[in-house]
Parts: C-alpha cells; sequence; structure tokens
C-alpha cells in the first residue's frame, strides 16, 4: 500500500510539474501571457544561448505553442495555397510530422500579416488549428485528422489572426474578421460539431476588424467570454462583448473601443478587470467583467494614443503595454488607468508582452527582444538581437524561450 500510494504521489507531482511547464496556447496556460517560469535566459543573440534553431519555409506570425516533448507550429506554404501544422521534438527541432489543407481562396491581407497568423491550441490530447478559409482542423499528437470543418470563406483587406481556444469540451473560434460572414462560434473538440454560433458585423475594410483572441474569466461562479468589437459601421464606436461561453447568450456589453483591434484582451490576476487595446490610435478600455446589459467601463484612455498592436500584462496592480510607433513601454496604474512611466525603446514594438519572475519580455519586428523589469520605476536589463523579422510572441517552457521569426524557429536556452 505504501508503495502503491508513493508510485501516485509521484505520479501526480510529475502532471503538476509536466502540466506547468506547458505553454498550450496564444498567450499561455492562463490567456493573459503571464508564466510561472523561474530563471528565463536574460541575455542571448543568433550564436549566443541557443540550443538549436531550425529553418522555416515562409514568413509567418503565428507563435509556437509546447506540450511535452511536442513543439507545435502553423505555417503558409506557397504563399497560403497550403495551410500547414507542424509537430517539432522540443529536444532537437526536428521535424516529427507535417499535415497540410489546401486553400482554394484568395484571401487578402497586409504585407505583414502572411497567411496562418493564427496560433494553434492543444488540451495535451488533440492539437487544433484555424486555418481561416481552409478551415478548422483537430488531429492527435501522431499527426492523425481527427476531423475538419469548413466554416466558409473569409476576406479581410488586412487578412486574419484571431486563434482559437478551448473551453471545457469546446473549441471556441472567431471567423473573422471580414465577409462575406463574420461569426464567433463553439465547435464540439471531439468531433468539429457546431454547438453555438454569434453572428458578428462583417465589412472589408482596412479600417474595421478585429484581429483578436476571446478569453475567458470565471467572475463570481459563472464563466464569461470576452471579446473585443468593432461597431457595426465602419465610424461606429468598438465595444466589449460577454457571452456566456456554454450557450452564446450576450451576457454584457460595455462600449468605448475602436474600430481596429490587434491585441487580445488582457485580464488580472483576480479576474475582475479586463483591459482591451484599440489599434490604429485608438482608446484603452478597462471594464469589471460580471455584469448584465450594458455596463460602464472602470476607465478609458482616450485621445490621440499610439498605434498599438501588441496585447499587454497586469503586475501586482500595474498594466504594462508597448506601443508600436512610437516604440515605447508603458506602466498604468491598474486601478485608474493614469501613466505611472512612459519610455522609449527602438523599432517597431508589434510584440504582445510577456511576464516572467518579475521581467516584462517585448520584441520588435527588427529582431530585438527588450527585457525590462516589471515594476513601476523603468528598468531596461537586457537587448537581445536576432537579427531577423520577428512577428511573434515568446513562448516559454521548462525554462526555455521559444522564438519564432520569418525565417527560423530558436530554442533559448
Amino acid at each position: 500500500m505504501k508503495c502503491m500510494l508513493s508510485a501516485l504521489v509521484a505520479l501526480f507531482l510529475n502532471c503538476t510539474l509536466l502540466h506547468a511547464d506547458n505553454w498550450p496556447a496564444w498567450r499561455g496556460p492562463s490567456g493573459d501571457g503571464v508564466s510561472t517560469e523561474r530563471k528565463l535566459p536574460l541575455n542571448w543573440s543568433a550564436t549566443q544561448n541557443v540550443r538549436w534553431k531550425v529553418a522555416l519555409p515562409e514568413p509567418c506570425n503565428s507563435t509556437p505553442i509546447v506540450w511535452g516533448r511536442h513543439i507545435f507550429v502553423t505555417q503558409g506554404l506557397d504563399g497560403g495555397k497550403r495551410r500547414a501544422l507542424i509537430a517539432l521534438d522540443r529536444a532537437d527541432g526536428k521535424k516529427l510530422w507535417q499535415k497540410e489543407l489546401p486553400c482554394d481562396f484568395l484571401e487578402t491581407s497586409h504585407r505583414d500579416n502572411p497567411p496562418c497568423s493564427a496560433s494553434p491550441v492543444t488540451d495535451g490530447e488533440a492539437v487544433y488549428a484555424w486555418f481561416a478559409s481552409a478551415g478548422v482542423v483537430a488531429y492527435d499528437f501522431k499527426g492523425k485528422q481527427l476531423w475538419h470543418r469548413d466554416l466558409g470563406p473569409i476576406k479581410s483587406r488586412w487578412g486574419n489572426g484571431s486563434s482559437p481556444i478551448l473551453y471545457k469540451d469546446s473549441l471556441i473560434v472567431f471567423h473573422g474578421p471580414g465577409a462575406p460572414k463574420s461569426f464567433l462560434t463553439a465547435l464540439d473538440k471531439r468531433t468539429g460539431k457546431t454547438l453555438w454560433t454569434s453572428q458578428e458585423t462583417a465589412i472589408d475594410s482596412p479600417i474595421f476588424g478585429c484581429w483578436s483572441t476571446p478569453i475567458l474569466a470565471r467572475v463570481s461562479g459563472r464563466e464569461e467570454l470576452i471579446l473585443p468589437l468593432p461597431g457595426d459601421r465602419i465610424k461606429g464606436d468598438g465595444y466589449f462583448k460577454a457571452y456566456d461561453p456554454d450557450t452564446g447568450k450576450v451576457l454584457w456589453t460595455c462600449e468605448g473601443l475602436g474600430n481596429e483591434i490587434y491585441a487580445m484582451p488582457t485580464i488580472n490576476a483576480k479576474r475582475d478587470l479586463v483591459v482591451a487595446i484599440s489599434g490604429h490610435n485608438g482608446p484603452l478600455l478597462a471594464v469589471k467583467p460580471g455584469g448584465a446589459g450594458v455596463v460602464a467601463p472602470a476607465w478609458r484612455q482616450a485621445g490621440k494614443n499610439p498605434q498599438r498592436v501588441g496585447s499587454g500584462v497586469f503586475h501586482q496592480g500595474h498594466f504594462f503595454l508597448a506601443n508600436a510607433t512610437p516604440p515605447t513601454i508603458e506602466c498604468l496604474d491598474a486601478a485608474s488607468g493614469k501613466t505611472i512611466f512612459k519610455e522609449r525603446l527602438e523599432g517597431n514594438l508589434w510584440g504582445s508582452l510577456l511576464l516572467a519572475d518579475g521581467r516584462l519580455y517585448v520584441s520588435s519586428l527588427e529582431g530585438e527582444t527588450f527585457v525590462l523589469a516589471a515594476g513601476p520605476k523603468f528598468q531596461l536589463l537586457a537587448r537581445n538581437k536576432l537579427g531577423e523579422r520577428l512577428y511573434a510572441a515568446p513562448a516559454v517552457s521548462n525554462g526555455e524561450i521559444f522564438l519564432r521569426t520569418h525565417q527560423n524557429l530558436y530554442c533559448i536556452k
């Protein structure tokens, strides 16, 4: 009995550690860009502290995910005519398998947003990818296709980028932005069958759309699925929209965003404050989840704001975000939205912030990752140059940082 109990305890601890080390989705296990990792690398370059790197066939902006010994990346091929999911061995980057779907629909996009910008997601048993006009697909860890759903074509002037997320036995997909249809849907993760769908505004315009990924929040015993969306017309105000993730029923809305939204909303550790970031010089909007009907914002930062693309993070009562142009890092008081500091960096800061071990990591398009102290005083700790175009956010697991450039996937150790 003692031996059996010891074995069960060891198995539990091993599973717990394995789960803590995984990076199963865009922005990590909690969807907030926060990692519990300690002693991640502080300094690296294209030759320093590189455990391995593997060449990638074409430019792509999606972030890798990590589960156990597997790394999964989505990849556009032939300019998007083929959409691939690639599994790599995390020990050396060796390709384990590659599965593809054709895409016959001619999608449009911005030159900085190649096809397959959406990151995959996994529950440890299957891995799921949204390939926009090529549909949604699920594979097991050996590369066997479990199911595929064609959700119809989607056309937007700047392409797409929202990543799928998992909730219980559902796969949540935002099939947008653009036309002819834009909608949020929940699919049965085991079969791909539609569970519910919420139709959203569909406009094909370079100044209108949501490229964001929804976030989940548990508030007062209730689950909420929260997504920032543009208004119902090009010049209309954008807003938060919260759904019951089990049914798709709308729980509350909060107006005050712009009509271009690239970043994923960010939720704090207490799950009682969510911030959405507008692009194209639009507002920041903070709201307390758990409401009903039309709710008022907790605070709003309007006026002429910088261009913002990446997602922010919360830490110890502060909200941090990076501005693309001009390239600055900001620290705000999370309760009020008031600026504590705004300091200039360099390059085009499109990267989403990662928080780990009291440090902030953010990358520029030019391939430089800045590491800063996560506190109310600006402190730049390191600058790390790869010298390759870098749009994807970092993924971290078991003391390693995985960085995807337009040319290579790096394992930094």
